[in-house]
């Protein structure tokens, strides 16, 4: 699925078949989840790949890279033209790109010195499909900010997610909506959360939840689109039978959602502003990235 005979990937400043790529079963990053990635999205743009966003996914992973003093020498030019160039190596233009910043070898729980930059690319539909979703709220809670640092894409952060995600397709449902320390809504497993009422976006506020690069477009475009968009703290209840919600993210880009613990919200999908959001965002991704500085 994620590789083939011919795919080449990025490991340590050499091009190498993924087939012939290693790491150590020693890293620090194997077994204490001391890691830090991105999800990138490239789109066909007339036959040529653009990058969505591309140095503001560098800066995030530059940011998370520091906040868990992990080392990383490479700059946001230098890994934006790497992708480039990993598209062009494997023929793709509508693909979803991951970097890795992983650590070296050291089974104590002190910092490392050394760290590698893995970077490969396959083409992947919408995570979540296409269809509304049918979303239970967790018994899994989001990380507490004061224990980890949430901003931060850590790998080891995402065994959270993972039991998230299974409980809820255990349970019969497509997707979890986890709540933060204090009851009050975070985020999906992997994405960020936006509720509606009366011509008004609601989504919760930085601090317990991953600052979404597809969350900051999404509110950009519904602000542009003359919609109000409140950062605001709000329990599941409130959520509960209003106009509509949906998922975002780089991965779901933006996805609807039907039915939270079973309660449908009001509107039909397409009669919501998150139907007019997503519409908005997929023409602004198919502009080259040249036309997509100007119009974010």
């Amino acid at each position: 699925m994620y590789y083939g005979s011919n795919t080449t990937v990025f490991l340590d400043g050499q091009w190498l078949k993924a087939s012939e790529a290693s790491a150590s079963l020693y890293s620090q990053s194997m077994h204490y989840g001391s890691g830090v990635f991105e999800g990138v999205r490239a789109y066909d743009v007339h036959g040529s790949p653009a990058v969505f966003k591309a140095e503001a996914h560098y800066e995030r992973l530059l940011t998370s890279a520091a906040s868990m003093h992990i080392p990383c020498n490479y700059s946001v030019e230098e890994l934006t033209e790497l992708t480039y160039e990993l598209l062009e190596r494997n023929h793709l233009t509508d693909a979803y790109i991951r970097p890795l910043i992983y650590l070296d070898e050291n089974m104590t729980l002190g910092t490392v010195e050394e760290s590698h930059l893995f970077l490969c690319a396959w083409e992947w539909g919408k995570y979540l499909g296409d269809k509304s979703l049918n979303v239970m709220v967790s018994s899994y809670e989001r990380p507490n900010p004061r224990s980890v640092p949430v901003a931060a894409k850590v790998t080891g952060h995402y065994t959270n997610s993972i039991l998230a995600t299974t409980e809820a397709k255990r349970k019969g449902f497509d997707e979890a909506l986890l709540l933060d320390e204090n009851g009050s809504v975070a985020e999906g497993s992997g994405a960020n959360f936006f509720f509606e009422q009366d011509k008004v976006l609601y989504t919760p506020p930085l601090g317990n939840i991953l600052p979404g690069i597809t969350r900051e477009t999404a509110m950009d475009i519904a602000r542009d689109l003359g919609y109000e968009v409140v950062e605001a703290y709000f329990p599941p209840e409130k959520v509960k039978g209003t106009d509509g919600a949906f998922f975002t993210g780089t991965a779901v880009e933006v996805a609807g959602i039907g039915l939270l613990d079973g309660n449908p919200f009001r509107l039909p999908w397409e009669e919501t502003i998150g139907y007019q959001v997503a519409k908005v965002y997929q023409n602004l991704v198919r502009q080259s990235s040249k036309t997509q500085l100007v119009n974010t």
